[in-house]
């Protein structure tokens, strides 16, 4: 059980759950009225702490530099929202819903005397009975960035056909007739063989022809990666603060006279 002279240790650090895991940090802490002793802390939770939740203090425990109290985050986080009035007081309806909330017996609770039950009043700092002074606080902005999924990109191949054109030489064969006239050099040649007959000389003929085959040839290599791009925006919120006034003075602090 924290006492009072713990609070100090116990207002604006971590408070963890049951597993370790930190709902927020510690707001304020509700005294019993009857006994004197702490029963409630309100827990600043949700987004930059802008919400605060109630939490029994009976059974929780000051762990090194945080408050460890029974409870699951989610449970804590989701707890009924109460009403405090202008002193700063829990009602005794406020105080049984939270009660029932947690499962905690309210009836047994009144015939406990340690227990306390009587209305509940808060406190952010001033734990000595003696000390007069008023905490003021302000809320204050912490903006931060999530990360998440914008989009998705592919890399995809596909086959697309082109016509190409080239121009090649081929070359080809044709039959020449040469006539020679029979003179004493080829003479001898020229009368071998039967002075008429019939006969026939064959001659092969050649041509080229385009031939076209394609070959599969690495040209480059592709790949996704990513960049990032820090751009600026601007974000806009409303945060409380608190004024303390003083009554029955003069502007210089004074008390002012009766004329």
């Amino acid at each position: 059980m924290i006492t009072r002279e713990q609070i100090e240790t116990v207002l604006d650090h971590p408070v963890h759950d049951a597993r370790g895991d930190k709902i927020g940090d510690a707001r304020h802490v509700f005294f019993d009225d009857v006994t004197g002793e702490p029963e409630w802390v309100s827990v600043r939770t949700g987004l930059f702490g802008t919400s605060e939740s109630f939490v029994p203090i009976h059974d929780a425990a000051l762990v090194e530099d945080h408050l460890e109290v029974p409870y699951a985050k989610d449970q804590v986080k989701d707890a009924p929202n109460v009403d405090i009035d202008a002193g700063g007081h829990l009602s005794e309806q406020e105080e049984q819903r939270l009660y029932q909330y947690y499962g905690i017996d309210w009836d047994a609770s009144w015939q406990d005397p340690h227990s306390g039950t009587g209305q509940a009043t808060g406190t952010t700092g001033t734990t000595g009975a003696a000390d007069e002074a008023m905490t003021r606080s302000e809320e204050e902005m912490h903006v931060g960035v999530e990360r998440r999924e914008a989009g998705r990109a592919r890399l995809r191949k596909y086959v697309v056909t082109e016509e190409q054109q080239y121009t090649v030489p081929v070359r080809h064969e044709e039959v020449r007739v040469e006539r020679e006239p029979i003179t004493d050099t080829n003479r001898d040649r020229a009368m071998t063989g039967p002075d008429i007959t019939e006969a026939e000389h064959d001659v092969t003929l050649y041509e080229e022809q385009p031939v076209v085959e394609t070959r599969a040839v690495p040209k480059e290599r592709v790949r996704l990666t990513t960049e990032e791009v820090t751009e600026e925006e601007t974000v806009t919120g409303e945060v409380r603060k608190e004024r303390i006034e003083s009554e029955g003075t003069d502007e210089h602090g004074d008390q002012r006279r009766r004329p």
